[in-house]
C-alpha cells in the first residue's frame, strides 16, 4: 500500500479483528457482514463479496497453520476505498494480541473517562485517532481502557470495548446508535437471555455507575472482562450473575472449537 493513498491517509476504510483460536475461525460471517455495514455507512463501494473474503480468510488461515503452526492468534481484514468502487482494495493480515492476564478476569480492570464521540459510531472505521488518544493515556495511568463520555455525560463504550453494566440478572448496555454493535457483545446477548438474564438498552451517566452492582468490558480478544474501577469510583466485588455470565460465554466459545 502506497504511503501516498488518501483513502489511507484520510481514514477512508473499514476494518475487523477476527479471533482464530485452535486454527478455528470464530464469529467469521458475523465479521464480514459488520465490515460491510461499516462500508455501506460511510460510503465505501467496493466490489468484494461475503463468499469471497471468507475464502480469502480460510486459505490465509490454512496457510498460516501449514508454514507456521500458529494456532491462536487474531487476523485483521482492512478495506480501503478508492475514488472508484472497483479499486477499493481488501487485506488481510495476521497480529498476536496481547491477551489479558488472568488476574484481571479474576479481580476486574481498571479504567477511565473521556469526553469523546466517533462520528459514525456503528462503523468501525481507520479514523480512531481519538480513540488511539484515549487509550494511550489510560495505559499511561495503568489502566486496560478508557471508557468514552458522550456530550449528554452518558458512558457509550470504549476505545477497542463494547461497555455494559449489570444489576441482578439483567444486563445494561448504552443505546444501539450511540456505539459500535460489537460480534461478542450480540453473542453475550444471546447466551445471557437463554440463561435467565434480562438484556436492556438504556442511557448510563457515568454519575449514575454506582447503582449498579457491576460493569464489564466485552471485544474480541478479552471475551469478558469485568470492570473493577471507573476512574476514582471502584466496585467492591465481582457480582455472582457476572462471574456467571462470564463462565457461560466461555463455555459457549469452548464448545465451537
Amino acid at each position: 500500500m502506497s504511503l501516498l493513498s488518501i483513502p489511507y491517509a484520510y481514514g477512508f476504510g473499514v476494518y475487523e479483528t477476527v479471533r482464530v483460536k485452535n486454527d478455528k475461525i470464530v464469529f467469521l460471517s458475523d465479521h464480514i457482514l459488520r465490515l460491510f455495514l461499516s462500508a455501506n455507512i460511510i460510503k465505501l463501494e467496493h466490489p468484494f463479496k461475503e463468499k469471497d473474503i471468507k475464502k480469502f480468510v480460510v486459505d490465509f488461515v490454512e496457510k498460516v497453520k501449514t508454514e507456521a503452526n500458529a494456532g491462536t492468534y487474531n487476523l485483521k481484514i482492512l478495506l480501503i476505498g478508492a475514488g472508484k468502487g472497483e479499486d477499493a482494495t481488501l487485506y488481510i493480515l495476521g497480529s498476536s494480541p496481547l491477551f489479558l492476564d488472568k488476574k484481571f478476569y479474576r479481580d476486574g480492570v481498571e479504567t477511565i473517562t473521556r469526553v469523546y464521540e466517533r462520528i459514525y459510531p456503528q462503523a468501525k472505521t481507520l479514523n480512531m485517532l481519538g480513540s488511539y488518544i484515549s487509550y494511550r493515556e489510560a495505559r499511561e495511568k495503568g489502566c486496560s481502557d478508557a471508557l468514552l463520555v458522550n456530550k449528554e455525560g452518558n458512558i457509550t463504550e470504549g476505545t477497542r470495548t463494547n461497555f455494559f453494566t449489570i444489576k441482578g440478572n439483567i444486563i445494561y448496555s448504552p443505546l444501539s446508535k450511540d456505539i459500535l454493535l460489537g460480534v461478542t457483545r450480540k453473542h453475550i446477548f444471546d447466551i445471557a437471555q437463554q440463561n435467565g438474564f434480562t438484556v436492556e438498552e438504556r442511557n448510563i451517566p457515568l454519575a449514575s455507575i454506582s447503582e449498579y452492582d457491576g460493569a464489564f468490558l466485552s471485544s474480541t480478544s478479552t471475551k469478558i472482562v469485568p470492570i473493577k474501577k471507573v476512574d476514582d469510583f471502584e466496585y467492591d466485588k465481582i457480582s455472582e450473575p457476572l462471574r456467571k455470565l462470564m463462565f457461560l460465554f466461555d463455555d459457549f466459545l469452548n464448545s465451537m472449537l
